[in-house]
């Protein structure tokens, strides 16, 4: 008789441990993870990202004035593709090229391998959040 409770004791362990096992999993592990795209920032936060790339390789005011005004356009047409709903990867990936050659058209050499590494460094960051 003891033995029989102990096997149900330890069946009903292992399928808690299942059934939390699993539930855990399909949640893609602790605090479930974003789905979908990352919100689109203010213009506050806009206006803090490219303060903070202007320091980061040496804007001057000119070219963070035109900067600022690329990064603003930018976040509107993405706001527009998204807000109607999941946009077209190959659609997204051209806007994200075209708006960084926008930005690389406005830098010196040097400043653009700054922002080659500026824009590595920021997307680093992110992975690891």
């Amino acid at each position: 008789m003891k033995t029989m409770k102990k096997i149900t004791n330890i069946t009903l362990v292992l399928c808690a441990m299942l059934i939390s096992g699993t539930t855990f999993a399909q949640r893609g592990g602790q605090g479930g993870g974003q789905q979908g795209p990352p919100p689109i920032p203010s213009s506050k936060e806009i206006k803090a990202m490219v303060s903070d790339l202007a320091e980061e390789i040496s804007l001057n005011e000119d070219q963070e004035t035109e900067i600022l005004a690329l990064y603003t356009a930018h976040f509107k047409e993405v706001k527009k593709k998204t807000s109607s709903g999941r946009p077209d990867r190959d659609e997204m990936e051209a806007l994200k090229n075209d708006f960084e050659e926008e930005v690389n058209a406005v830098l010196t050499d040097e400043q653009q391998k700054l922002f080659k590494a500026y824009q590595k460094k920021n997307s680093q960051k992110k992975g690891k959040r």
